[in-house]
């Protein structure tokens, strides 16, 4: 006898419905053909013992499972469930009847429990595309897949409520979650908060800035001045995520593993800090079957990178086109993928190798030459896509004693807010522009205009302070998000006065 249950695997950050065929008759072999990895290939065990403890029969006859398409490759233990439903359904121990109305997914324990499994979301909104009636899934990713509306959610937590649900013999809680209300519920929950950072007016100003104009930064500055501790704020100041980049950011974490799941929904812009130790493929992607990479993860948020120089060269020069982009196409000889990498990029650094260059108080001990050394070790083209160089100086004793609080992030984020939507309005016509450090070199001039004191100001600036060629540009976009912070329609000399102090690292002189 034949019968089909359907699963679901995983490409990129979508979802692809896979029709698994179960066959069963005379013999004594069991076949799994269809393109499977050694995880479902090894299925066959745990179906065998998971039945057998939970007082069910395993066939002990020929079966020939085949899983279409067959040109896709499968991975992971999920379809283990669909597969074990399949073997019963063929063997006539449950109706086939009701099994082509779900989508079925799920990782079975010895003992028939269910354990969790990755692309909950993507699955889910595959199965409503495709006109199913529902999914069936461990109970643990339920609240994930519920975020889609007009989908029965059946979470399970074993095989046996699976096969008492299909005979007829017991019922299934549908999930279901309102979700533009957990959305709005979970909104502006944040960790940290500029309040608690004590000084450092200027640096929390370099922040506000890269949030209302989406501008990379880099803070250079001695160990233990607050590089990471400001850096880990800058979510909070950002403009909330919307429903639809909530999903997006959910998707990708749901993929991954990474999803909390106790929360359905990502509702706060991601914050990813990976270790300076990361590979090229860890950062933007890859492996021999990709998966997303560090930059996707960041999708929608911040991508922090501590201690940049010590990063490998090769690892820093693969964020180049990505940062220009925004998205990662991952190509291999079978598959080729495409992920998002619409992130921020907030860098930090010592100065130099003792870390203490340009310290009020403590004596740089490097060798001359060894700053400029140390910077080298950061492309010119990498340096030319941050907008945005910001020296952190220690904050003295007295300030940190100082229990006055420091402007909180909702303040800071309402101003934000008003800078992001001056842009919006701005770029309705450009629907790949959304802010202003995505200014093409076409769009700069019409965007950025500037009176000849500004132009006066620019070039004296240039000329006196050595800036380099490449900073004439970053500092229009950077004057412009200054402006609209100010809600001003025109750039004014006092905008374009701030944006130059923040090109530290563009002066001929920095480091020698």
């Amino acid at each position: 006898m034949l019968a089909k249950t359907y699963g679901s695997a995983i490409t990129g950050i979508d979802a692809i419905t896979i029709t698994i065929e179960v066959d069963y008759g005379k013999g004594i072999n069991f076949f799994l053909v269809g393109l499977p990895d050694s995880a479902v290939k090894e299925s066959q065990q745990r179906i065998q013992a998971a039945l057998t403890n939970i007082g069910q029969k395993y066939p002990k006859m020929k079966i020939v499972i085949n899983m279409a398409p067959a040109d896709i490759r499968k991975e992971g233990s999920a379809y283990d469930l669909p597969i074990a439903l399949g073997i019963l359904a063929a063997s006539d121990q449950i109706p086939s009847e009701q099994l082509e109305d779900y989508i079925i997914m799920g990782e079975l324990s010895l003992d028939g429990s269910l354990n969790p499994i990755k692309g909950a979301l993507p699955i889910a909104i595959s199965a409503k595309e495709q006109g199913f009636k529902g999914i069936i899934l461990p109970k643990i990713n339920a609240n994930e897949a519920a975020i889609v509306s007009d989908l029965e959610v059946l979470g399970v937590n074993d095989l046996n409520e699976v096969i008492s649900f299909f005979n007829g013999e017991g019922k299934i809680e549908d999930t279901i979650i309102d979700t533009r209300k957990e959305f709005y519920n979970q909104l502006n929950n944040y960790e940290f908060d500029f309040s608690d950072v004590k000084g450092q007016e200027n640096i929390k100003r370099a922040l506000e800035i890269s949030a209302a104009g989406g501008h990379n930064a880099i803070l250079i500055g001695p160990p233990g001045s607050g590089k990471t501790m400001l850096a880990r704020r800058l979510p909070s100041i950002l403009p909330p995520l919307n429903l639809h980049e909530a999903l997006e950011t959910t998707k990708i974490h749901s993929v991954t593993g990474k999803l909390d799941k106790n929360l359905g929904l990502v509702t706060i812009r991601p914050f990813r800090s990976p270790h300076h130790t990361i590979s090229d493929a860890g950062l933007v992607g890859g492996g021999t079957f990709p998966q997303p990479g560090e930059i996707t993860l960041a999708q929608n948020g911040v991508l922090f990178l501590d201690e940049l120089p010590e990063f490998k060269r090769t690892v820093l020069e693969v964020m180049r086109q990505p940062m220009e982009d925004r998205v990662v196409t991952i190509a291999r000889a079978k598959i080729s993928v495409e992920y998002p990498a619409n992130f921020m990029l907030i860098a930090a650094m010592n100065p130099c190798p003792c870390g203490y260059y340009n310290h009020p108080d403590q004596e740089c001990v490097c060798a001359p030459g060894l700053v400029q050394k140390y910077l080298n070790r950061i492309s010119g083209p990498l340096l030319d896509r941050i907008d945005i160089h910001v020296e952190v100086v220690p904050v003295p004793v007295k300030d940190l004693s100082d229990a006055k609080p420091g402007e909180e992030s909702a303040s800071i984020r309402e101003r934000v807010i008003t800078a992001r939507k001056i842009q919006e309005k701005r770029f309705e016509a450009h629907p790949k522009t959304h802010c202003n450090a995505q200014i093409g070199s076409k769009q700069l001039k019409e965007v950025c205009q500037i009176d000849d004191a500004c132009k006066e100001l620019l070039k004296n600036a240039i000329e006196k302070l050595n800036l380099s060629a490449r900073a004439y540009d970053r500092i229009l976009k950077v004057s412009r998000t200054i402006a609209d912070l100010d809600q001003s329609k025109n750039i004014q000399t006092d905008h374009l006065a701030e944006a130059i102090h923040f090109r530290s690292l563009d002066r001929e002189n920095w480091g020698n």
